[in-house]
């Protein structure tokens, strides 16, 4: 399944992508939130959808926000792939990196990305994205998967110098709103043939600037949901973003590049979708 949620702002109705079309499914389950993954949702949802109810069609041209309502906890991994780590020179990670972003970042993947007050750096980085299907704490590799409900595509935006220049931890940089933008949708596993090959890209006005794949993760997704549980219990719905492969603005020799409003930023993966960020500044 690929799930959806829609709507305005703050009223977001759950619904389903099947094919082209979208469909509201809110007279089955109530939000796409911890109690519904808590409570087995993707299979209710998916026996309730065998028998054919019939469903209203959302129009294509209604907002779509975060495929999952406000998560507990968004937690990311930081300099994931080989290739950053050189690009920003960064030694390889022995351990996963971890760092959070506020869940007041989290917006539609097509929503308007605000760069924030005294921004000077605002940077992208598309990311692979999963979301946690069932209370998980101090998880086996062998069983990780068994956690998961299903993988999103993700934009970690990030304000580098509130990350990386006024002290602290990066959370500084990470959490501004609108600063995690997710989706179109949640594609359950079934719906990903394999998720460590999935092809990614990302785009600045029309200019690539990251192109790599899952494939070159360094920790991948089993371990990760085995590391991660050591350390704090993992609720239904929380999102975990994998990393950023090369092509950072902060990247850029000799000179790095930021996002200026007006800049339309486009991302893509494989079996994921894609989605479209227009920058825009606070206040205006």
């Amino acid at each position: 399944m690929k799930l959806i949620r829609f709507g305005e702002v703050g009223k977001e109705k759950p619904g389903i992508l099947i094919g082209e079309k979208r469909f509201d499914v809110s007279s089955i389950v109530a939000d796409y939130n911890e109690a519904f993954f808590e409570n087995d949702g993707l299979d209710k949802l998916k026996k309730a959808l065998e028998n054919n109810p019939v469903l209203p069609e959302v129009n294509a041209s209604v907002r779509l926000g975060s495929p999952v309502a406000r998560p507990s906890k968004i937690i990311c991994i930081g300099l994931n792939y080989v290739d950053h780590c050189h690009e920003t020179n960064a030694p390889i990670p022995e351990e996963p990196i971890i760092f959070f972003k506020s869940t007041t970042a989290l917006c539609g993947p097509n929503d308007n990305v605000i760069i924030p007050k005294n921004s000077e750096k605002t940077d992208w980085e598309i990311e692979l994205a999963f979301v946690v299907g069932k209370k998980a704490s101090y998880v086996e590799e062998a069983d990780a998967l068994d956690y998961v409900a299903g993988y999103c595509l993700h934009n970690d935006y990030s304000e580098r110098a509130f990350q990386i220049e006024r002290g602290g931890q990066w959370a500084k940089g990470k959490g501004c709103d609108t600063f995690a933008p997710l989706g179109p949708f949640l594609a359950t596993q079934d719906e990903i043939a394999d998720v460590n090959n999935l092809r990614m890209w990302l785009t600045v006005n029309g200019k690539t600037f990251q192109s790599s794949n899952t494939s070159n993760l360094v920790f991948k997704i089993p371990f990760l949901v085995h590391y991660l549980s050591q350390f704090m219990t993992l609720l239904p719905g929380d999102v975990i973003s994998t990393g950023t492969p090369p092509g950072v603005g902060l990247g850029i020799k000799p000179n790095p590049i930021y996002i200026k409003a007006g800049d339309v930023v486009e991302l893509g993966m494989d079996g994921l979708g894609s989605s479209k960020q227009l920058a825009v500044v606070y206040g205006k």
